[in-house]
């Protein structure tokens, strides 16, 4: 009797055993020592294809679960070092069991007879889920990597190189940055394999490749699998890309209102096409792409314009006239600024004998702003040239034109007629509110030439004086702006420059060229300045050439010169 009850006993205790993890939503196996399959749950029969009770572990389930099962019931066969204290706890085995991931987690069987109890848990859309974390983080990395690289630069070229590189290197094999043109000649960057990129112009129709001309336009791009592989031209295969393409994508790169360009990626047949997922990433990073595209676009524009602009605003270079020499030099307040308030130009006379017209001024104000007055008041007093020879009336013409603009600003100038007679260069002298010129005569001699009058854009109603005055060779005449004379600096950085400090500064130029007179006031007012704020500065110089030579020409200057 006693071994039958031990017989109904057991059978008792496997059944209600059985019946804990019957209903369980895992599916649940229990395996003893030599691997038999003792008992299984309907989900754990329905998982591994009708296994049942009896069935060896190793052909009811995958090699992976049957090795898990062996290394929890075999510690020997444990690798060396790995003791049941450094051992995972619990352990847990990952496997595959059809398309599903699963993870074993074993547990001892309630009975205590040494069987293990193997819970099978499918962990496949957490296993996804986490997957597509870690693609979303590499991508958002890369995405902000990008973003970094293409905004550190304004330069188109620079640009297109980046974006080729970054797409070839982790969207495809090969990248493409095609940009609109005009008719058929498309220029294009492309890499290979995030390798160095390369520039070329190629002469093709856009119409063979499907979706590119639409793109170019800033239409949506079209799907990829619509794109033939096949049918793409030789033009669209760069250099370096070995294989046949088997994927082609063609995204286009938004820009600021009109399209920057088109994105095209290739991929070989040995990898895989691109997925709508992928598709969507690209048209992410074409975005950032195209907007960094599209500024340094406008920024090399807005740098044409600036420079064509600017050409007409900076003072031009000076030099011999219908035989009068001419130096001018020309010093902005901000170091960052390449114009401002202050202006020169020199209106050549029609022929040798006829005065050319020589102009120094300064407008209220400084940088941009006072560049555009000047600017207007340059090419209004260029308009007035053909009435040179009355001071006065360019005067009251230029002063209407001023009152008469939105500008409220006011400016000074004093217009000089420049004539050369014989060795001798005459001069008709017109302040309107500027610093009276000054004359270096041969003997160190400084005159200030007593010409005034009222400065322009300001009052309804101007007065002037005109003077006269004559060079003999070698003698110079300096116009200059207020900032020279009232550029604060010396010992204590509080002292005005002075017109008396100027004075004795150019009588130590008596019989210099007019350059090197430019250029010593210049220095002495940039020593004097200590690197501290000032005003804009302008000099202009006109001398009577010297008449006779002391050395030869060498056919590129002029040589040096004595009276």
């Amino acid at each position: 009797m006693a071994p039958l009850k031990e017989h109904v006993a057991t059978k008792t205790q496997q059944r209600s055993a059985s019946d804990l993890w019957g209903p369980a939503p895992y599916a649940v196996i229990v395996v003893d020592r030599t691997g038999t399959v003792r008992d299984l749950n309907p989900a754990a029969a329905s998982l591994l294809g009708g296994a049942a009770p009896g069935a060896a572990l190793s052909d009811a389930a995958p090699s992976w679960l049957a090795r898990a099962h062996e290394e929890t019931t075999n510690p020997a066969d444990r690798p060396a070092g790995d003791t049941p204290a450094t051992a995972p706890s619990p352990p847990v085995f990952r496997g595959r069991i059809g398309a599903r991931s699963f993870e074993a987690h074993p547990a001892p069987a309630p009975d205590g007879g040494g069987c293990v109890v193997w819970w099978l848990v499918d962990d496949t859309d957490r296993r996804l889920v986490e997957e597509e974390l870690a693609t979303e983080r590499e991508r958002t990395a890369f995405l902000a990597e990008a973003s970094n690289v293409l905004l550190a630069s304004l330069n188109t070229d620079r640009c297109m190189h980046v974006t080729a590189q970054l797409a070839s290197q982790y969207l495809a094999e090969a990248a493409l940055v095609i940009v609109p043109a005009a008719g058929r000649k498309l220029p294009m960057t492309y890499a290979v394999e995030g390798g160095a990129a390369v520039r070329r112009t190629v002469t093709a129709d856009t119409a063979l490749v499907p979706g590119l001309s639409e793109a170019l336009q800033g239409f949506p791009p079209v799907p990829s699998r619509w794109i033939d592989p096949a049918s793409l031209p030789d033009w669209l295969i760069p250099e370096g890309f070995t294989g046949t393409v088997g994927s082609a994508s063609v995204t286009p790169l938004p820009g600021h209102g009109v399209p920057a360009g088109v994105l095209v990626l290739l991929r070989g047949t040995s990898s895989t096409e691109f997925s709508e997922n992928e598709e969507v990433f690209a048209r992410l990073f074409a975005a950032r792409a195209g907007a960094a595209l599209s500024a340094a676009r406008l920024y090399a524009e807005q740098s044409d314009i600036t420079r064509t602009l600017m050409r007409d605003l900076l003072p031009p270079r000076l030099d011999r006239v219908n035989g009068v020499e001419f130096a001018g030099g020309y010093q902005p307040a901000a170091a960052r600024d390449r114009v401002g308030g202050d202006f020169f130009d020199v209106h050549p006379g029609s022929t040798p004998d006829e005065a050319s017209l020589a102009v120094l001024g300064d407008v209220c104000g400084k940088g941009l702003d006072a560049a555009v007055l000047t600017g207007k008041i340059r090419n209004t007093l260029q308009a007035l040239t053909p009435m040179a020879g009355d001071h006065e009336g360019m005067l009251r013409l230029l002063n209407g034109a001023l009152l008469n603009s939105h500008h409220t600003r006011f400016a000074t100038l004093v217009l000089a007629s420049v004539r050369r007679e014989e060795n001798r260069v005459r001069l008709r002298l017109t302040s309107a509110g500027h610093p009276a010129p000054l004359v270096i005569r041969n003997d160190g001699r400084v005159e200030e030439i007593d010409t005034r009058g009222t400065l322009v854009g300001a009052l309804p109603h101007i007065e002037a004086r005109t003077v006269e005055t004559e060079l003999l060779p070698g003698e110079t005449c300096l116009l200059y702006t207020d900032g020279v004379t009232e550029a604060r600096g010396g010992p204590l950085g509080d002292e005005l420059f002075g017109e008396e400090r100027l004075k004795r500064a150019v009588a130590e130029c008596a019989g210099m060229p007019g350059t090197a007179v430019v250029e010593r006031v210049q220095m002495l007012a940039s020593q004097w300045l200590h690197d501290g704020r000032h005003d804009d500065m302008a000099l202009v110089a006109i001398t009577a050439p010297p008449t006779t030579h002391l050395s030869a020409v060498n056919g590129h200057t002029r040589g040096r010169y004595t009276q």
